[in-house]
């Protein structure tokens, strides 16, 4: 088992990402099928995904220098995985790879009319990652501007990068997808905070249903210990909650072609604006700007657009 303990020195990464990757496996019909139902589909396709990597290519795509944290299984399609980072220009000194496990694994189902989606996510390596393996990276974390993490790793391997980030005064952005409960104990340690407003709902246990009820999860979440907490809320934009109090930043109108992809992109913007140092509203609008495009084609990492598609 390939299992290197050392990061080497060379340019400092402005985002680190410490997540998942996964091989997605993706299956296109009319629309999504009910409990039972076999429906005929349009088009297969495989490739490259995982919360964590879909956030590391989206940051390096709009122009960020990105480093990535994560043990990839190389059993099974791992190396394509790997092949695929560095085809974006994603550093992978801080990935652990195991010859001995699979990588992650994620079976998408995309509705053509209107771009919805299911998704069975099955971790594989991703839920290997210790925080061995992150301090194995500590140097990449301490040199970074904004290191950021989704729940789709164990929590432990999170609050080590997370602990290692806030001594070295580097911002943090927690991603809390999927909702699970124990990645509440990573609270006090986010500056950021970014979940759509059914992990929202899932995180407080306050009702979903609209913008008063998203704005009322992202305060009880506020005073649980992030600095600042993002709640999605697709069409109609984002909800930005933080000590000045609550405002609504809409978001652009697009026709979604396929939504799989989505935050991922906007976490990827978000970040890149703040290490960029724009203020957070302005990193909000650059992570909307990139997932805007990104919804109206089709894929996941091959729709996420470049820095030069973006409108100034």
């Amino acid at each position: 088992m390939s299992d290197s303990r050392a990061v080497a020195g060379s340019s400092a990464a402005q985002v680190v990402v410490v997540g998942s990757s996964n091989m997605d496996m993706v299956s296109h019909s009319r629309r999504l099928p009910a409990p039972g139902e076999t429906l005929m589909g349009e088009a297969f396709v495989m490739a490259p995904g995982g919360k964590g990597a879909n956030q590391a290519v989206a940051a390096a795509r709009l122009g960020a220098s990105v480093s990535f944290v994560s043990r990839v299984g190389t059993r099974a399609h791992g190396r394509e995985l790997l092949a695929a980072l560095a085809e974006e220009g994603v550093d992978a000194r801080g990935v652990q790879q195991d010859e001995t496990a699979l990588p992650g694994i994620a079976v998408i189902m995309v509705a053509s009319e209107g771009g919805e989606n299911s998704i069975v996510y099955v971790p594989g390596s991703n839920a290997q990652l210790v925080p061995a393996d992150v301090q194995a990276a500590a140097p990449l974390l301490q040199a970074a501007r904004v290191v950021v993490a989704q729940l789709e790793v164990p929590v432990p391997a999170i609050r080590c990068a997370f602990e290692l980030a806030r001594a070295a005064g580097v911002s943090t952005i927690l991603n809390a997808a999927p909702a699970l409960a124990e990645g509440a104990e990573l609270l006090p340690l986010c500056d950021w905070l970014v979940l759509n407003e059914t992990e929202a709902a899932q995180f407080t246990g306050l009702a979903a249903g609209g913008v008063a009820e998203a704005g009322a999860a992202a305060q009880a979440l506020l005073a649980r210990g992030p600095r600042q907490v993002l709640v999605t809320l697709g069409a109609p934009g984002a909800l930005l909650a933080d000590a000045s109090g609550l405002q609504q930043l809409p978001a652009r109108a697009v026709k979604a072609v396929d939504t799989v992809g989505a935050g991922d992109t906007f976490v990827g913007g978000l970040a890149t604006g703040l290490a960029e140092g724009m203020s957070p509203v302005e990193a909000v609008r650059l992570g909307q700007a990139a997932a805007a495009i990104a919804v109206s084609r089709s894929g996941v990492q091959s729709a996420m657009p470049r820095r030069s598609e973006l409108q100034p």
